[in-house]
């Protein structure tokens, strides 16, 4: 049984004088093709031969039964098709006559695969600035790219549409090689069947190499992410999560948990945490409590007195990058709550500390080290309680 080889193609496949000069060289050496692939082509061992090969473009991407014999009684035996192409070879003794004698009449053979490799391109440049446009979007829209980066489910996007970039590249460049090659036929200059191809060929591998790199790269990403990505009922006592707990800043013997509204999967939403994971920050908690202290009521008389927290927590692999991550968290989150001046202060306890205050509702945004938090409590505590158990938890992720 002859043995099957497998090598990567030189170049992209609209090259056909690159690739005919290659399969000749290939031949030289005893590897005869047999098969094309998208990015392969398969050989089959043998002896050494002088061989021709030749590529024809077919309107139709079948070739018939009768155009194989055609082609077969001028001396060239049909041998694989890939796309739009058809392969040829001949033995080089033979001196089988051109497929195409006429360069001007062969281009006219191309105008058909022209045409679509012009749609192709259109296609794939439109649906690329699709996601451009999306990816703006979800950067800059709101004024949080950081953020969006930070938290990590938008890189797999970004390298995906690096990836279409590069696919809409190669589109527009088989079509306008396709265009050229037929302008070059008009001008009755035949294709260079010994077009060379190493230097091609190094390109492509390299390239190739690039390309799977990416590719696996964003499924790893995204395959991690979904595989740290966790959420659980927050337990009632204290836990050594990065966590600031309302018991914490309340400090109030009789505050309970309240009742949640809404239970799902057994995790209650209203007191739960969330631990997550990207490239930029591989550590990232978020939570939310909400408590209650029985027979005390707010002081607008609007019910019983029920603070609630919120807490997010990353871990940065830059700590360059948390005094933008700041301002970002600020324009994302305190949107809603207009009013009230952000204040820098010094402390400490922090590199970074930015409280804002507004009645019952109060801010905190801190960074140290690697880690950066932001606290959002609402209820009667004081801000400073805030700020010394904010303290505590930041030094947990900070180095």
């Amino acid at each position: 049984m002859n043995k099957i080889i497998r090598k990567l193609r030189p170049s992209d496949y609209w090259r056909i004088g690159e690739h005919e000069s290659w399969f000749t060289d290939m031949a030289a050496e005893g590897l005869h093709l047999k098969k094309m692939g998208t990015h392969f082509a398969q050989f089959v061992k043998g002896e050494p031969k002088k061989m021709r090969y030749r590529i024809d473009v077919s309107s139709n991407k079948k070739i018939t039964l009768e155009q194989k014999q055609m082609y077969a009684e001028s001396g060239w035996d049909y041998v694989a098709s890939y796309g739009d192409f058809n392969v040829f070879s001949s033995p080089a003794e033979l001196n089988a006559p051109e497929l195409h004698t006429d360069p001007a009449e062969q281009s006219y053979t191309m105008k058909k695969l022209g045409k679509k490799l012009l749609v192709n391109a259109l296609i794939v440049v439109t649906s690329v600035i699709i996601m451009i446009g999306m990816l703006s979007a979800i950067l800059f829209l709101d004024g949080t790219p950081v953020l969006a980066l930070v938290k990590g489910t938008i890189i797999p996007q970004i390298i995906l549409t690096i990836v279409m970039l590069y696919l809409a590249y190669t589109s527009l460049q088989a079509a306008i090689s396709i265009r050229n090659l037929q302008k070059t036929l008009l001008d009755g200059k035949p294709i260079n069947h010994h077009t060379p191809w190493k230097k091609r060929k190094r390109l492509n591998f390299i390239i190739a190499v690039i390309y799977s790199f990416v590719a696996i790269s964003a499924s790893s990403i995204s395959f991690v992410q979904l595989a740290k990505m966790e959420t659980k009922t927050l337990p009632l006592t204290n836990t050594d999560l990065p966590i600031v707990r309302l018991a914490d800043v309340e400090k109030n013997p009789n505050l309970i948990r309240e009742n949640s509204s809404y239970i799902r999967n057994d995790i209650d939403w209203g007191n739960r945490y969330s631990s997550d994971w990207s490239l930029l920050a591989p550590v990232q908690y978020e939570s939310d409590e909400n408590g209650i202290v029985p027979n005390e009521m707010w002081k607008d008389g609007s019910g019983a007195y029920s603070p609630s927290i919120r807490t997010m927590v990353y871990k940065l692999n830059f700590p360059s990058i948390a005094e933008k991550l700041i301002t970002d968290l600020i324009k994302r989150y305190s949107i809603e709550y207009k009013g009230g001046d952000f204040i820098k202060i010094e402390h400490t306890g922090f590199d970074i500390l930015i409280v804002h205050e507004v009645d019952a509702f109060k801010e905190v945004f801190a960074a140290k080290g690697k880690a950066v938090m932001y606290v959002r409590y609402y209820g009667y505590a004081d801000i400073n309680s805030l700020i010394e158990s904010t303290a505590y938890k930041i030094d947990l992720v900070s180095n």
